[in-house]
């Protein structure tokens, strides 16, 4: 199975008054390693929006394990963690500049129409991205 790391600069902004990264900003990060993860897949949110098409968070969880601190380097590490035709879950891991866990966490999406907010079927709306989603989980 695919697990793709992308590295993340910790910025001033992102920390908050005990000089630790604001929990909020985590968040943030699962989405660059989510869209470096479909990248690594060959597709991209841009050309599913072109077709009226969304995909929004409909659950997140997070562990917080140790804090990072601003003027450290972190890496996201993301996966798929399932997958079902219908929903899609995302794992993650927040590494600090040692190589030590620091957030754990999942985040589930599903596709909708952008005007209606109607949920759609990404294996029947974009079945290369299922097909590719599929063989992830064979671990091809």
């Amino acid at each position: 199975m695919l697990k793709v790391r992308t590295p993340v600069e910790v910025r001033y902004q992102e920390t908050d008054q005990m000089g630790v990264v604001y929990h909020a900003n985590y968040l943030v990060w699962f989405e660059i390693g989510r869209t470096k993860y479909i990248e690594e897949l060959g597709f991209k949110y841009a050309d599913m929006e072109k077709f009226n098409v969304v995909s929004p968070v409909t659950d997140a969880k997070i562990k917080f394990i140790k804090p990072i601190r601003y003027g450290e380097q972190a890496m996201v590490e993301t996966w798929l963690e399932k997958y079902t035709g219908i929903r899609t879950v995302y794992g993650y891991r927040i590494y600090d500049g040692d190589g030590v866990v620091s957030v754990e966490g999942t985040t589930e999406h599903v596709i909708v129409n952008k005007q209606n907010f109607r949920p759609l079927s990404l294996k029947k709306t974009f079945p290369d991205w299922h097909e590719a989603y599929q063989k992830q989980l064979k671990g091809e």
